[in-house]
């Protein structure tokens, strides 16, 4: 193994070249790991998501190096040639615009092509979004779960919604800066008002931004232009505290008279807002809204 860890030719498995999936940093350039370098400045080809980005990267560090698309719009084609590449026996370095490929990120169709063939797969890890948001929001606790981007609408994306309104764990999500405000007002329709959760704007990036408040608070904020809707955006939602669901509602821990109560009192309201004239699906989401207990639960109480 050389110095960047590549595979020596004595070394090389014979199914062909070695698969390098690098990161990169996710903002300030300096946030690059030497053994990246290395390896982006000893492969003989780097496939990149945007070659102009990746270019940025190199100049800064003093690499030079043959570069080519691969992005979520490639055709099979492109797949194909990298294929063939790899079968030669030349090693290619997997990059994206920022952070790891296949997290939320082209990549995964290479990679699980590549491994399916037998091919060798090596991880770079460096600068990760994930990570840099968990650790500055303070929220997310020991246990935590990433969703990456929700579905962007329909039934999907209220399951989707559901599952982490119950989940006990905290999560973390990516957003496009046009539906941030939307998301966050799901969140906060599906977790409860009062849910804690951060939005980590521009990590490591000149406009740093990163906002602890209840999800209620994160909305309205986003709503308002305090936090732009603009740039790349981590949400994090708080962990249900006590450990369970029935931890977020407003009652003592343990008191299941009272939550009985308050499940019965907003079954009440669901049925009020459906003899008005209100759905059935939009009805338990204010209601889910207005007194913190997750819709699934409303859902299935209901019959």
């Amino acid at each position: 193994m050389n110095r960047s860890g590549a595979v020596d030719q004595g070394e090389r498995p014979t199914g062909g070249g070695v698969l390098y999936v690098v990161a990169t940093p996710i903002g300030n350039l300096s946030d690059v790991t030497l053994r990246a370098l290395q390896v982006l400045g000893d492969v003989p080809l780097i496939a990149a998501e945007d070659t102009r980005l990746t270019k940025r990267l190199l100049d800064r560090h003093g690499l030079t190096a043959r570069l080519t698309s691969f992005h979520a719009k490639s055709g099979p084609g492109r797949l194909a040639t990298l294929l063939d590449h790899l079968r030669s026996g030349s090693d290619l370095a997997l990059v994206t615009d920022a952070g790891t490929p296949a997290v939320s990120d082209p990549g995964e169709d290479l990679v699980s092509a590549w491994s399916d063939e037998g091919g060798r797969v090596v991880p770079i890890p460096g600068a990760s979004a994930v990570l840099a948001a968990v650790t500055a929001s303070g929220l997310a606790g020991p246990r935590w779960s990433f969703e990456g981007f929700l579905p962007r609408s329909g039934r999907a994306r209220r399951d989707h919604l559901e599952r982490i309104a119950a989940d006990t764990r905290g999560c973390v999500l990516f957003e496009a800066p046009n539906r941030v405000a939307g998301t966050l007002d799901d969140l906060a329709a599906a977790c409860g008002p009062e849910r804690s959760g951060a939005v980590c704007r521009e990590l490591t990036k000149i406009h740093e931004q990163i906002v602890r408040a209840p999800l209620r608070d994160l909305a309205a904020a986003t709503a308002d232009g305090t936090i732009p809707s603009r740039g790349e955006i981590v949400i994090v939602v708080g962990g249900i505290k006590g450990g369970s669901p029935g931890a977020a509602l407003s009652r003592p821990p343990g008191d299941a008279a009272s939550d009985t109560e308050q499940l019965s009192s907003a079954l009440e309201a669901v049925e009020r807002l459906v003899a008005a004239g209100t759905a059935r699906g939009e009805a338990a989401r204010r209601v889910a809204a207005e007194t913190g207990i997750p819709r699934r639960r409303l859902y299935r109480a209901q019959g």
